[in-house]
């Protein structure tokens, strides 16, 4: 009997691929490469500059003189560019009235959007993880608070802040940010918070960590996407808000919403103040989104993969 070389035997058969999350067969594969194909990006391209159109006509007429922009539109700007000149926002930024509504707009954004991230962060892990008595009737109520609407508060409010008084302060304004901002932003954490794995936790508890420790330590780094996201849409709903202000804010403590607001005239609008103001009271919310933008992605899509 002959003994076959190594050379003479056969190859052993060759395993099966195994699946693999990456297949170009799967529906999410597909969707990338489509995403990725010249067309969709030259579709996407164009939306983005029909978006981006009105933000440029506003930039652009905030250059140009009141007599340009109401005798012609904003695009014939751009076969005379030497005409546009920052004349108005010098003009805007000496305005000791309108430069003061920016502070103030500053002074109510910042610290209601701090108050709301803060009180949500700790309701929300109190309504997910810990145990006491009327939770979850507690926590139907506050999601119920979601359906009432802004102008229902506005006279039992405008009362109350003149009762106590806080009617016509940047308290007040601060005050009513926060109280209508919290139902939206414990519902929104708590959910997030909840999907946490339970092992996480009582690992935790295990080695002797304390509730405010596990919270400090381990929620909050987890539930950054959330809270980043959460900080976001609060900022830019106090930010752009003019009905609140208008009715809590007396003339010392009134944002920039207002204050252009004020600059509107009967038969026409004050172009070389509005647009300048505009475009000031837009850089501010766009740096805040392209600053989070990254946490914003991860919060809108966590929870949709695995």
């Amino acid at each position: 009997m002959t003994m076959q070389t190594a050379a003479s035997r056969p190859a052993p058969p060759t395993p099966p691929d195994r699946p693999s999350g990456n297949r170009p067969g799967r529906p999410t594969h597909r969707l990338c490469a489509g995403l990725r194909s010249g067309p969709v990006q030259g579709l996407l391209t164009v939306v983005a500059l029909i978006w981006l159109t009105p933000t440029a006509g506003l930039f652009i007429s905030s250059l140009r003189d009141s007599d340009d922009n109401s005798t012609s539109g904003w695009w014939t700007a751009l076969l005379h560019p030497g005409s546009l000149s920052f004349e108005n926002y010098a003009n805007i930024l000496g305005d000791s009235d309108i430069t003061q509504a920016f502070w103030n707009t500053v002074l109510i954004s910042v610290p209601a959007t701090a108050a709301v991230v803060v009180l949500a962060a700790l309701a929300g892990y109190a309504f997910a993880w810990l145990e006491f008595p009327g939770r979850d009737w507690v926590f139907l109520v506050v999601v119920g608070m979601l359906v009432v609407p802004v102008q229902i508060g506005l006279l039992p409010v405008a009362r109350l802040f003149g009762a106590v008084g806080l009617f016509g302060t940047t308290t007040g304004v601060v005050l009513f940010h926060v109280a209508y901002g919290l139902p939206f932003a414990i519902f929104l954490l708590r959910n997030y918070f909840a999907e946490i794995p339970r092992e996480m936790l009582e690992a935790a508890r295990m080695d002797g960590g304390t509730e405010w420790m596990i919270f400090r330590r381990l929620v909050l780094p987890v539930g950054r996407p959330a809270i980043a996201s959460l900080a976001i849409f609060q900022f830019l709903w106090v930010w752009n808000d003019m009905l609140v202000a208008l009715i809590f804010a007396d003339s010392g403590s009134q944002p920039l919403t207002v204050a252009l607001q004020s600059q509107m005239r009967q038969f026409g609008s004050n172009i070389d103040v509005l647009a300048p103001g505009a475009f000031l009271s837009l850089i501010v919310p766009l740096a805040v989104f392209f600053a989070f933008q990254r946490h914003f992605v991860q919060g809108v899509m966590a929870g949709s993969v695995k």
